[in-house]
């Protein structure tokens, strides 16, 4: 019966994280099915959906992850999934919120917070900070890809947008 596994990983960038964690899942038979991997601050990062077979799978991975870690310094969480696809809607569901504005506490709270609170699901958020090109202040920007119920309208969450946008000074979008 085939397993699927969340594995999420960081270490101190250096040529070579991939590979290592990568190693492991080929070691054990594993399928690499999703990844999202990059920089955070000095941090390589990945997160990876993983799938395979065999009585001891998880333990062996368990097993190896624990040995990454202790050689080449690399966390690695692991954790089983009883895994079933959410088929979301694309007919006119899906939208992309955009936020900019001077960094500051809270702006993924409030926003994540009214999303939730309206039943708008989070399929994925990148956020970043950049200085502006005038003044060099750091800029917030993030962007997340979203699912709405049929019973919320894109016009509704908008007003709650600028709501808060006004209270915290940044520009919020929705495409």
């Amino acid at each position: 019966m085939e397993k699927k596994f969340i594995m999420t990983a960081f270490g101190k960038d250096r040529p070579g994280i991939v590979a290592d964690v990568s190693e492991i899942i080929y070691e054990n038979g594993c399928n690499l099915e999703e990844s999202q991997m990059g920089l955070l601050a000095d941090e390589f990062t990945l997160i990876l959906l993983l799938s395979g077979q065999g009585e001891m799978l998880e333990e062996n991975i368990y097993r190896d992850c624990r040995r990454l870690e202790k050689e080449k310094g690399i966390s690695v969480f692991i954790r089983p999934l009883d895994f079933h696809h959410v088929d979301y809607k694309v007919n006119g569901n899906r939208h992309t919120v955009s936020v900019e504005g001077i960094d500051q506490a809270g702006i993924v709270y409030k926003v994540s917070k009214l999303l939730a609170d309206n039943g708008i699901n989070i399929v994925k958020l990148q956020s970043q900070t950049k200085p502006s090109p005038e003044s060099g202040t750091a800029l917030y920007i993030m962007n997340i890809d979203v699912v709405f119920p049929d019973s919320i309208t894109k016009e509704s969450i908008e007003r709650q947008f600028e709501t808060i946008g006004k209270k915290l000074h940044i520009e919020i979008s929705l495409d």
